[in-house]
């Protein structure tokens, strides 16, 4: 549905041009915005393999498994229905430490592993509680590093581009939070509706 209304956009304002005779600046636009899309990708492409490799050398030393297992009874307490050791587990923890790093890119195969393994735990097509969970965890997304706002703004020429750490960390604590609260607020709710 999303890419029929992008592609109705793109007609809609073709045909306004023909019409307001502004084809030339819609064209060169088109140009402009095509060049500076290649460039933008081009710098965050070398910013993310630079963090996507220190997320490997982190792996490689044992750091992800130190914060896994900081992080893995929070886990448990998150996700009650998924086993200890379950494979689920495991790819909930490297998502999440993904998008800690602002690696979204990196954490987005991870999640959809996550939410594959809850969805052969539960054995329905329907949502479980935990795949709503991580919903929520992972739409709120905790960051402390924002690799890729940082990777744009370096782009752009920002005087400062990790200005926003500290912001980024506040906002997306409070994201999360909200998002767990909510998450328990409905569940509780629901449960207590169904008799459950």
């Amino acid at each position: 549905m999303i890419n029929l209304i992008w592609a109705l956009m793109a007609v809609i304002g073709i045909v306004y041009a023909m019409f307001n005779g502004t084809m030339e600046e819609v064209t060169q636009a088109l140009f402009a915005s095509a060049n500076e899309a290649v460039t933008l990708t081009i710098g965050l492409v070398s910013i993310l393999v630079f963090w996507l490799g220190l997320m490997r050398v982190a792996v490689e030393a044992g750091i992800l498994r130190m914060l896994a297992k900081v992080f893995e009874p929070i886990i448990h307490r998150l996700f009650p229905d998924i086993p200890k050791g379950h494979q689920a587990i495991q790819y909930i923890l490297s998502n999440i430490t993904a998008n800690l790093f602002g690696l979204g890119n990196a954490a987005t195969p991870m999640g959809i592993k996550a939410m594959e393994e809850m969805k052969q735990l539960s054995g329905s097509n329907i949502a479980s509680r935990s795949m709503i969970t991580f919903l929520a965890l992972n739409t709120s997304g905790l960051t402390l590093i924002p690799t890729a706002v940082i990777a744009i703004r370096t782009q752009y020429g920002a005087s400062s581009p990790t200005e926003i750490v500290g912001t980024t960390i506040i906002a997306t604590v409070i994201s999360t939070v909200s998002a767990i609260l909510l998450d328990r607020i409905f569940y509780y709710r629901s449960n207590k509706k169904s008799g459950g």
